[in-house]
């Protein structure tokens, strides 16, 4: 018989999502039970596969935020692993490290929780009798600012060999670095099946030996979109391993562009927004949380902008319609027909040039504008500020976008636009 196992990473479980829940109360309720959920299908999952272990490569929790509610949950989840003779092999990640209820749970027999020494266990053997054994780091602090690798024992020799690591690798956007290391030191090391977490998004950066970053099982915000799954990993007789993506999420986020290109009027754009949107819930297998881009050419472009509340509620009630979809956000980046003759340029057109060449780009305003935001930003949710500006790029890519967007509403109001997007 082969032995099989289930790798997942970074549930996050009873994740924070303040920044939903400022949108949508109902819609940030759906997230924050869905990692719970997809936890159970995670369990779902082994038991119907009949694996021999899961492995969980770190951040089972949220930081300090874990209450004794989420370890209770996570406790019955790991009996009914337990009550199907499945061993699950566990890792602190750097948000487990910052939990209290992390060092105080007290796990059923079959959870091993590696400490901070690399000691291997075996999980098991083949029908060969070759054996399979787990080596594991935890780490009691929430940075590691040093590689991980030097502290794993050699190989097992004769043997199936697993690593699990929490770790940024050489550096990923939107995750602190933590236990940098490099793909080829990792494969030099000599184990068969390297297990990966921390980064949100999954990779399989190698399969000669496997290293493989799973992502996480539920994305909690637009930045963790598409389809998120665990890998299923087989190790057959001889030793050789196959791996297949699994997906489990409940809810997946995807940025949705919508060309508008030739609509010219409300009806027409409802209906190719609805075409979109029932496309893209479909191909997810999922709840559809999207955030919509409406782009091109379109009459409708002052419109749509100066009737901004109508739109969102709209396609609100729109995707409700479909069942299990959201609407997360409405961007506008739709482009108003440039005029064709002199007599259609007007004050407006000539306003809105003012405004977006000399008003939006001149010092005093951008600075206006920027203490406007930080004082913003301030009574907003940790959480919330780092979505919106996780750094100073990122801040002033946003600056850009509400200076001209401001002035594109502004002149919307006032009954038609200056051309630009």
């Amino acid at each position: 018989m082969p032995f099989r196992f289930i790798h997942t990473a970074d549930l996050h479980l009873d994740s924070p999502l303040a920044s939903l829940a400022l949108r949508n109360a109902d819609l940030g309720d759906l997230v924050r039970g869905a990692t719970r959920k997809a936890l159970e299908r995670i369990v779902d999952l082994a038991i119907a596969e009949e694996v021999d272990m899961v492995i969980v490569a770190g951040d089972l929790y949220d930081g300090s935020q874990t209450s004794m509610a989420t370890a209770l949950f996570l406790m019955a989840e790991m009996r009914r692993l337990e009550a199907a003779g499945i061993r699950v092999f566990i890792i602190r990640g750097n948000h487990d490290a910052q939990s209290q209820i992390t060092r105080e749970l007290t796990f059923p027999p079959n959870v091993h929780v590696f400490d901070g020494r690399g000691k291997p266990v075996k999980a098991g053997a083949l029908a060969s009798g070759r054996e399979v054994h787990v080596h594991g780091i935890s780490f009691a602090q929430p940075h590691a600012p040093n590689s991980l690798l030097p502290a794993f024992r050699a190989p097992v020799p004769d043997a199936v060999n697993i690593g699990l690591m929490h770790t940024s690798l050489a550096g990923a956007s939107r995750h602190d670095p933590y236990a940098p290391v490099g793909i080829s030191d990792l494969a030099a090391h000599g184990f068969d099946y390297w297990a990966l977490g921390h980064i949100h998004q999954r990779r399989v950066h190698s399969q000669a030996p496997w290293i493989v970053m799973p992502g996480n099982p539920q994305g909690r915000d637009i930045n963790e979109g598409g389809p998120k799954s665990v890998t299923l990993a087989t190790v057959a007789e001889d030793g050789t391993i196959s791996c297949e993506e699994r997906p489990v999420a409940i809810a997946v986020f995807e940025r949705l562009s919508v060309d508008l290109s030739g609509i010219e009027d409300w009806h027409g754009m409802l209906d190719r927004v609805e075409t979109a949107l029932g496309a893209a819930k479909a191909a997810a297998g999922a709840h559809l949380v999207a955030r919509l881009s409406l782009t091109g050419t379109t009459p409708l472009g002052w419109r749509l902008r100066r009737d901004e509340d109508l739109l969102s509620g709209e396609l609100q009630n729109l995707a409700a319609s479909l069942g299990d979809c959201w609407i997360e956000a409405v961007e506008l980046a739709v482009v108003q027909p440039q005029a064709v003759t002199e007599a259609d340029a007007g004050p407006l057109a000539e306003l809105g040039r003012l405004m977006h060449d000399d008003v939006a780009a001149s010092h005093a305003y951008r600075e206006e504008l920027r203490e406007t935001l930080g004082d913003l930003l301030r009574q907003l949710p940790r959480e919330a500020r780092s979505l919106l500006a996780p750094d100073e790029a990122a801040e002033e890519a946003l600056l850009a976008e509400l200076a001209l967007h401001g002035a594109d509403a502004v002149l919307a109001r006032l009954g038609g636009e200056s051309g630009r997007a």
